[in-house]
């Protein structure tokens, strides 16, 4: 029975210290330092309010998830006008679908960016999205920035045709804190 025994229990403590040695992705706080814009012809502008969850770890992309929200009355245009034009059901419809969202799905290492993919969700509708984004660390703290192009008439935002363009130019840049 002892021989059997001990190679087990070695066998048992390697297998056991193996899962507890795997790094866990980092809790980041999302600082008011952050920026979203969208760009056009016309319109364009900024929300200005970003919230959600990021956890991440360059060593640890399996256990890195982002959560994130931007609720569409926080839209800026610089016109008054457009701002409220754009809460209306024929843009973003925001008393049905007050935020936009993102959730990811899979985070990838590209060269020396990432690539995450997740649902965006907006207007109501989910589509799946890859995202490049940057992160650079600072000690406690970080940034993930990036571009991406967002065809408004995948999420029916707006009617096809007229002054506004089909592709709007996202351009974002988060700053974060690590939680304690």
């Amino acid at each position: 029975m002892k021989k059997v025994f001990f190679p087990l229990l070695a066998v048992v403590l390697l297998v056991s210290s193996a899962f507890m040695s795997v790094t866990s992705a980092v809790d980041w706080k999302i600082t008011d330092d952050y920026s979203i814009k969208f760009t056009s012809a016309d319109p364009s502008g900024i929300f200005k309010t970003f919230t959600g969850s990021i956890k991440f770890d360059a060593a640890d992309l399996a256990g890195s998830k982002f959560d994130l929200k931007i609720p569409v009355s926080s839209i800026s245009t610089g016109n008054g006008m457009q701002n409220k034009k754009a809460l209306t059901a024929e843009w973003f419809d925001a008393t049905k679908n007050p935020n936009i969202t993102f959730v990811s799905t899979k985070i990838e290492k590209s060269g020396e960016s990432y690539m995450i993919t997740g649902k965006l969700k907006i207007k109501g509708i989910s589509k799946d999205y890859k995202i490049p984004f940057d992160f650079k660390k600072v000690g406690e703290s970080g940034k993930f920035s990036g571009k991406f192009n967002v065809k408004r008439s995948d999420f029916k935002i707006g009617h096809a045709g007229g002054d506004v363009p089909d592709i709007m130019k996202i351009e974002f840049s988060v700053a974060v804190d690590k939680k304690q």
